[in-house]
């Protein structure tokens, strides 16, 4: 994936013991970092990666992977109590991959409620993770048109996500087993859609804020 400027991984406890010194001079510029999921688990390594990728001079991000068993302003409030973001962040991601036992209304509700409320509290618009099939199946429209996308999609270097109605994605996880040098076994390897400068432009700039709130979206 050599014709992408901006490369990067995205880690969470499996991964364990990182020598994140050795990944950055590896040629990778940023670790997405799992941080919480529903409304009540935190991830156990993410304070220790999160200082971490920082001591290393990469760019970090944090992400939620998003559960269909707890309300959706709970799970925001949880991952704003535990991610702190400072300038040079990249914007909070929502993993969303699982419907459980929602309909596809319901599920796009809950997660603009989480997106909609995340961004009231950091003030920046979070990411979209999910796989091609179910962005396709659940996040086309315009509630949805503002957020940057992070699609998974595992295939040949030359077959990217496809994303439609005119829209791009932002980054594109291509790769679940990669190896290097500081990681033991698998991790999943990301590039980011463009050149340096347009990475940088997407990063946090903003001063974190005091409360969450979240509003025309009714629990």
């Amino acid at each position: 994936m050599d014709d992408y400027a901006v490369q990067g991984i995205d880690i969470s406890h499996h991964q364990q013991k990182i020598d994140w010194k050795k990944v950055a001079q590896q040629g990778i510029d940023f670790a997405f970092v799992k941080a919480t999921e529903g409304s009540e688990h935190q991830d156990t390594l993410f304070p220790k990666f999160w200082k971490e990728i920082k001591e290393a001079g990469m760019t970090r991000g944090a992400y939620h992977f998003f559960s269909p068993y707890s309300p959706a302003l709970d799970q925001a409030k949880h991952f704003a109590e535990v991610v702190q973001l400072e300038k040079g962040d990249l914007p909070p991601v929502l993993d969303a991959e699982i419907t459980g036992k929602l309909q596809k209304k319901t599920l796009r509700e809950n997660a603009l409620i989480w997106l909609e409320a995340v961004e009231a509290h950091y003030g920046v618009k979070p990411i979209i993770y999910t796989n091609q099939k179910f962005y396709l199946s659940h996040f086309t429209g315009e509630e949805f048109d503002g957020y940057p996308i992070w699609i998974a999609r595992y295939n040949s270097p030359n077959n990217p996500p496809f994303i439609p109605f005119g829209r791009q994605w932002s980054f594109w996880q291509y790769g679940d087993c990669g190896h290097l040098e500081g990681i033991k076994g698998c991790v999943d390897f990301n590039v980011f859609r463009g050149e340096r400068e347009k990475f940088e432009n997407l990063l946090y700039k903003s001063a974190f804020r005091d409360s969450l709130s979240v509003q025309n979206r009714p629990l």
